[in-house]
């Protein structure tokens, strides 16, 4: 029988092999649902609900979901961008603070919402997010992320890796896209020169053999942000990036897609 499970902390690292030394791969937040594919007497291997994304976790890192329940878990509000948001765990009166991008079962009234038989309430009123016109909105919304550092796996302000970045800004304007750069590669449709990028197109960039390795986000024809040390707002022409910081180009230039019409 398949088990589910659903994240309960803020933040929990998924790694590639079952131990606390291995490399950290990606994150769960806040609410992101699982599926539990193995288990060990201290780890769990996951694929994740949203991005089908495989890994290791902590068996103490998460709490076990009915899959009756899975659906109402998985049809979720996404938080807006903020420091961080405050809930209060209300059987211990324990504070969690989320990060932006989390998310919260779409069953909360008055800013209380349960998992299981546990109950949370925000602190402050919450902000999720909503519809929005793509195009306008992408590039405000992005660099609010300006300056969070770069962290391999990360998801969130505090650290974020660059697709990490281009995925969880995508989640936060309603668009679902892969994990990794490479996966994100091959969705959409590609822009074919960049006199055509509109904003929120994402850039590719691969090394000399040929594999994508880095993505962003860009801003108008000339302009991308990514994270690359941090999250920062680089020229880009037909070669790639040109690093402000190092004074030359420092990502060549593959293909760009487009995920809205």
């Amino acid at each position: 029988m398949t088990e589910f499970g659903i994240c309960n902390l803020s933040i929990v690292p998924i790694r590639s092999e079952a131990t606390d030394r291995s490399e950290i791969l990606s994150q769960l937040l806040f609410g992101d649902c699982l599926e539990v594919l193995e288990k060990t007497e201290k780890w769990i291997r996951i694929r994740t609900c949203y991005d089908q994304y495989e890994g290791w976790i902590d068996r103490k890192q998460y709490v076990g979901i009915d899959e009756n329940d899975l659906k109402q878990y998985k049809e979720s509000l996404t938080l807006n961008f903020d420091i961080a948001h405050r809930i209060k765990k209300l059987s211990t009166g324990e504070v969690i603070y989320l990060a932006s991008g989390s998310s919260i079962p779409d069953n909360i009234l008055d800013r209380t919402f349960s998992i299981n038989e546990e109950r949370y309430s925000f602190i402050e009123k919450p902000v999720f997010c909503g519809a929005t016109k793509f195009p306008s909105a992408v590039g405000p919304l992005a660099t609010l992320f300006l300056h969070a550092p770069y962290l391999w796996g990360g998801r969130t302000l505090f650290g974020i890796d660059c697709s990490g970045f281009t995925q969880i800004v995508y989640k936060m304007l309603g668009i679902q896209i892969s994990r990794d750069a490479w996966q994100q590669a091959e969705q959409g449709l590609v822009v074919n020169f960049l006199q055509e990028v509109k904003p929120g197109d994402l850039a590719f960039f691969d090394n000399d053999e040929g594999r994508i390795v880095h993505v962003g986000i860009m801003l108008d024809e000339n302009n991308i942000i990514h994270a690359s040390g941090r999250v920062k707002i680089d020229p880009i022409d037909d070669q790639g990036i040109y690093s402000l910081d190092l004074k030359k180009h420092t990502h060549k230039l593959r293909i760009i897609k487009r995920y809205t019409i």
